[in-house]
């Protein structure tokens, strides 16, 4: 058995691109289009196993976008996405320079939750060691669902 990858639905292509890969920092690896079945998958990966992804098609995160508009709810149930980052505090002042919420700071230097633009919990882990406690993550408040 070998784990491919996880799928979500995306209400909006251009805006989960914007999340995953400018700000989160994902690369896209392949995209499929299907006119008959109207539909859009991207599939993307970790930069760092980018070229694997390609070769073996695993581990990805695959973007369904259904081109006839549907409501997608629920997003907390799905669990969440886990990704382990080099440095947790550089990442998510990225993220929340980037109009993204923390909705869990990293205040113990190891762990992390935003959200997508669909509500999906993305789960931030720091690579390694958790890193000292500092401000401002060390004193922030949760915000919202995680």
């Amino acid at each position: 058995m070998e784990y491919l990858h996880t799928m979500v639905r995306v209400s909006n292509l251009d805006a989960s691109l914007d999340f995953y890969c400018n700000k989160l920092g994902l690369v896209e690896i392949r995209r499929k289009e299907s006119e008959r079945g109207r539909f859009t998958l991207v599939f993307l990966a970790a930069p760092n196993q980018a070229e694997t992804a390609k070769e073996t098609q695993s581990p990805l995160l695959e973007l369904t976008y259904n081109w006839d508009p549907e409501s997608y709810t629920g997003g907390r149930n799905f669990g969440h996405l886990a990704f382990a980052v080099d440095n947790i505090y550089d990442l998510c002042a990225h993220l929340q320079n980037n109009d993204v919420v923390i909705n869990r700071p990293p205040r113990d230097g190891h762990m992390a939750f935003v959200r997508s633009p669909d509500g999906i919990s993305i789960e931030l882990l720091q690579k390694g060691d958790a890193l000292e406690a500092a401000e401002p993550w060390a004193s922030m408040q949760n915000q919202g669902e995680w």
